[in-house]
């Protein structure tokens, strides 16, 4: 018997999204100027397609100036620094987003690297990621599926955290790291755990908002949640479902949904969670960025 709230993710990407089309209208009318995002995807992987097809047309429903560009898997580090840069030129443009993985062959974090930072809608620059870990939430870009995540602890516990442990199981520089400054901007006490924790179930226990982000399918047990906390799931991963037919699969997130509902007073679902929230926060960004760029004070989300 589940008795946790369900935090509803497309909700509240739905709300973002209605406030993103209303600050790129406004933006239109007094500035004249439209915001603009460029997709560029390299080589043919279906899945980053998929992904690249949605930000397309959540761009244009927000009304951008929506443009892709889709390279041969065979472009050299060469063509695709070129690209880039004219993008970083083009006054047009006020976000760019290169779809990751790239092909073996490109160094894609010196790609990453070379998107000027007030272009990086993704939050993945080395700038953007200094000005969130110094405390500056102002003038930089934050890396979307937290700042999402973000969005949703804010939607139970209000803006200030104050007398709140957090923990976060996941240290990586997309997700791990920028989540706890976040966390810890917001004035949470937080630890940041990982698979070199010591009784990762008890440190997991302590917090009064658990997050999850490690890639292991329900990996997070009922015993691993203390009792009332808030649960933010940011996995999502397949895995087999004989139950649903021969050859049939499901998505599950890090935590064991339907156990872990049970202690948790709120919880992020999979899917319906954290995921729609990373696309709704990269319109977020391209909006911001896009405000900046004409000297208009920023939109807040």
């Amino acid at each position: 018997m589940m008795c946790a709230a369900v935090i509803d993710g497309r909700q509240a990407a739905a709300s973002v999204m209605e406030a993103v089309k209303a600050a790129a209208t406004g933006l239109e009318q007094e500035a004249r100027v439209k915001t603009g995002l460029a997709v560029v995807i390299v080589g043919d992987d279906p899945a980053s397609h998929t992904y690249v097809g949605a930000k397309a047309r959540m761009a244009k429903e927000c009304g951008f100036n929506s443009i892709q560009h889709t390279l041969p898997s065979e472009t050299t580090q060469e063509e695709l620094a070129g690209l880039v840069a004219a993008l970083n030129d083009d006054p047009m443009i006020h976000g760019i987003l290169v779809q990751l993985p790239l092909p073996k062959h490109l160094n894609s974090d010196a790609i990453i690297q070379s998107i000027q930072p007030q272009k990086d809608v993704d939050g993945l620059h080395v700038v953007n990621a200094g000005k969130l870990a110094t405390g500056d939430l102002a003038t930089g870009l934050i890396s979307c599926t937290p700042a999402g995540a973000m969005l949703l602890v804010r939607s139970i516990h209000g803006e200030d955290l104050s007398g709140l442990n957090a923990v976060v199981i996941g240290r990586s520089n997309l997700f791990g790291k920028p989540m706890a400054q976040l966390l810890l901007n917001a004035n949470a006490t937080v630890m940041t755990a990982h698979s070199r924790t010591k009784d990762l179930p008890s440190v997991a226990r302590s917090a009064d908002i658990l997050v999850a982000a490690v890639g292991r399918p329900e990996m997070v047990k009922a015993d691993w949640v203390k009792p009332g906390a808030t649960v933010i799931d940011v996995g999502i991963n397949r895995i087999d479902a004989p139950e649903r037919g021969e050859g049939k699969s499901r998505l599950v997130g890090d935590v064991a949904y339907g156990e872990a509902a049970d202690v948790a007073a709120a919880i992020t679902p999979v899917p319906g969670g954290v995921g729609p929230m990373t696309i709704a926060m990269l319109m977020a960004n391209t909006v911001i960025a896009a405000h900046r760029a004409a000297g208009k004070r920023p939109p807040k989300f």
